[in-house]
């Protein structure tokens, strides 16, 4: 059965709301996206670093738990591991401060195997993050000439508006070697100023990559593909408890979706067809209503399990 390797950076989420903590679970952006994966019973491992305290115990052993490999999780020795505190608004949208205490640590993992089609997720400013960007893309790299799908959230946000310059040469390589591209309005504001998704995507990102999701919170999702396609689906109305993991679960049921309707990375070039992306953008839809109805960053046990018994029946059937 085909994996997901995501590369990506833990933190452990404190979450407040009215200036009290609610809630504190392991995170971090595709950390997120892989916990739900393995929750619906993707086979799926992590490249990642965290400290050798009490947090990184739990982030690595919640991977296990949830049937994520951590192998490949750098420990640093005598470091703390990262902290985000995130603040819910009246909207349940977060505010984030971080906490960090090793910027100057390099990467060090045991680099899992890569089969083709196999779906490799990536993203935020930890890919693009100099401090770690040899080990990153040296991984990328290996991963596309192995003929994994690469799956890029670019989630790049306002703290790190002063980092763009430096960070640009990055997010081109990025865009280059996706097979997908998935971005919010917020991140394109940030990086281009722009918040068309029709002029993102000729302007900034079709030289690079033919397949563009731009997501915008409760606005439809807007799909930009490989011969032309343009296509929105509308967003749903859930009762709303955080925001918090919704776009990460969002990457994580597109994940799934290309697993579950065995989509190739060939496909992916040649183009798929309406059919198959609805498909695909509906999982991913599904995922991310499911974390918005709770504190969790991502789906919980009961949705997991309906998700790989779907998964179970999908391949046994194809």
């Amino acid at each position: 059965m085909r994996k997901v390797i995501g590369i990506g950076e833990t933190v452990l989420d404190i979450i407040f709301r009215g200036n009290q903590p609610v809630s504190a679970v392991p995170g971090g952006s595709v950390y997120n996206s892989i916990i739900s994966l393995g929750r619906s019973g993707v086979p799926a491992e992590f490249i990642s670093e965290t400290g050798d305290d009490r947090v990184g115990s739990r982030i690595t052993g919640f991977l296990e738990e949830n049937g994520v490999s951590s192998r490949s999780v750098c420990i640093h020795r005598g470091q703390r591991s990262p902290l985000s505190l995130a603040f819910l608004n009246d909207q349940n949208d977060a505010e984030y401060v971080f906490y960090k205490d090793h910027d100057r640590d390099k990467l060090d993992f045991e680099r899992p195997e890569v089969n083709p089609d196999d779906v490799v997720l990536f993203g935020s400013f930890y890919a693009v993050n100099p401090v770690v960007r040899q080990q990153v893309r040296e991984f990328l790299t290996y991963a596309h000439e192995r003929g994994a799908i690469l799956y890029y959230d670019v989630n790049y946000r306002s703290a790190h508006r002063n980092d763009i310059v430096r960070t640009r040469p990055n997010i081109l390589e990025n865009l280059e070697l996706a097979d997908i591209v998935r971005g919010s309005h917020e991140d394109f504001q940030v990086l281009f100023k722009m918040d068309d998704a029709d002029k993102i995507y000729r302007a900034e990102i079709s030289f690079y990559c033919h397949n563009f999701i731009y997501t915008q919170g409760v606005r439809p999702v807007q799909l930009r593909a490989e011969g032309g396609l343009a296509c929105e689906y509308p967003v749903a109305g859930v009762p709303t408890v955080s925001t918090i993991g919704a776009g990460d679960s969002f990457n994580a049921g597109m994940a799934y979706g290309l697993i579950k309707h065995d989509i190739t990375r060939e496909q992916l070039q040649q183009g798929l067809s309406r059919e198959q992306w609805d498909s695909i953008i509906g999982c991913a839809q599904q995922f991310s209503a499911c974390v918005c109805q709770s504190l969790n960053n991502y789906v919980d046990e009961a949705f997991g399990q309906r998700m790989k018994q779907e998964l179970i029946q999908s391949l046994t059937t194809a």
